[in-house]
């Protein structure tokens, strides 16, 4: 709204009133806004909630060897972090931009299903919604993202095209017209481009159809893979969120150079049109998530429960489809991937053992940063590890940090892959 205002005002030759159309000038008021907005706000919500005795412990005490600290503390926190990435973009962003439209409404569909999971735990039944309810709505979320990327008129791209002119110089020009396309870049790899539609090239005048429909529904499992990837990371103080923080850096600075013209033809990568409002989104994103690390980091006052974590692993997958690097999500997103994988991993080796006669077990404890605080004999003797390391119990302040070290690597190499081919 505030865009708005000044860029009527500038007509006037108001001063500073030019400054609104600068993206780093937004982004840093953007950042900061975010930032304070979710320390003020989550001051005055945890009070409210602890007035109101609204609280979970995060597990089980037989689980979690620090679970006798957490009794008591606030749940729902995800509140503090979706309002202090929706009040920012509302009041600094441009309300028409279709891909700002898209974000907020991922991170209102999102956050009112973690939502609805939360106060089912906390009112009704511990275990929350059912899953069957969590996974439509994600699915329904993916579908809605994939199809507005298929018919939107504002969902375009520049192809960039590279020209030869010998063996050691090289041009690239982007295509003038911008055009509604599947191409997505794929890393590590010099003419980086893949279109979605030359894999059905058998369909012949279908394929674009075809690749279109392929396009759809591979949206809609990264909406849900990240998005449960990220549920599954918060189960620490301060984890998921600082890992999401890394990964929103990480996504800004591939929206901003995909945004701008010149730096996506320096790099070699599609020009997406109206994408620097991602940038907008992605400071308030990152601003909310620090600023909730004030209350949330070791030891928690408040817990981001699934009202934050599913909102964060959409915001996360949507951002990454729509500036074309979905296929980045595995080298941005590792430490969500490698909690899925664990889980997947275990539950299955758990059932064959089962099927057996026999208790296997692939690590000590799933999703996998559990496995680090599971002290010695705390196991059953009777399960079989396989790969039975650490052998001590890390504290949870370090597990949570060597895992951000860990996403701040990772995020660092997607970065790289844009001149690494």
């Amino acid at each position: 709204m505030l865009y708005y205002l000044f860029r009527y005002l500038d007509q006037f030759g108001i001063s500073g009133a030019g400054m609104w159309q600068y993206i780093s000038f937004r982004g840093l008021l953007t950042l900061v806004l975010s930032l304070l907005i979710s320390m003020w706000f989550g001051q005055y919500f945890i009070q409210w909630m602890k007035k109101r005795n609204i609280s979970e412990s995060q597990r089980d005490e037989s689980i979690d060897p620090y679970g006798v600290e957490k009794r008591g503390v606030p749940t729902m926190g995800g509140i503090i972090i979706l309002v202090s990435i929706i009040v920012p973009c509302l009041l600094l962003g441009r309300l028409r931009n279709i891909y700002m439209l898209m974000m907020i409404a991922t991170t209102i569909w999102l956050g009112f299903i973690g939502f609805m999971d939360d106060y089912i735990k906390l009112k009704i039944n511990k275990d929350g919604l059912k899953p069957i309810y969590k996974i439509a709505g994600q699915a329904i979320l993916g579908l809605a993202i994939g199809l507005t990327m298929w018919y939107s008129p504002d969902a375009v791209i520049r192809e960039n095209i590279s020209i030869s002119h010998n063996k050691e110089t090289e041009t690239v020009i982007h295509k003038s017209e911008p055009v509604k396309s599947t191409i997505t870049t794929i890393p590590f790899v010099k003419n980086n481009n893949l279109n979605y539609s030359e894999l059905f090239a058998f369909l012949g005048e279908y394929k674009t159809l075809a690749g279109w429909i392929f396009f759809v529904f591979l949206v809609t499992f990264v909406v849900m893979a990240v998005s449960n990837g990220s549920n599954l990371n918060d189960g620490m103080d301060g984890m998921c969120a600082g890992n999401s923080a890394i990964m929103g850096i990480a996504l800004a600075i591939l929206a901003y150079v995909s945004s701008h013209i010149t730096f996506a033809g320096y790099l070699n990568i599609m020009f997406v049109p109206g994408s620097e409002e991602l940038v907008i989104f992605l400071l308030a994103f990152v601003g909310s998530l620090i600023g909730f690390l004030w209350y949330n980091a070791y030891p928690a006052q408040v817990f981001m429960g699934d009202t934050g974590s599913l909102a964060i692993g959409g915001i996360i997958a949507v951002t990454a489809i729509i500036i074309h690097k979905e296929l980045l999500i595995p080298i941005i997103c590792f430490v969500f991937v490698l909690e899925s994988a664990s889980v997947l991993l275990q539950t299955n080796i758990a059932r064959m053992g089962n099927k057996r006669g026999v208790k296997w077990r692939v690590f000590k404890r799933a999703p996998i940063h559990d496995t680090f605080r599971i002290k010695p004999g705390q196991l059953s003797p009777d399960l079989k590890i396989f790969i039975n390391w650490p052998k001590g119990c890390w504290l949870e302040s370090k597990i949570t940090t060597r895992f951000w070290i860990v996403t701040i690597i990772m995020a660092s190499l997607a970065i790289v892959t844009l001149k690494i081919r």
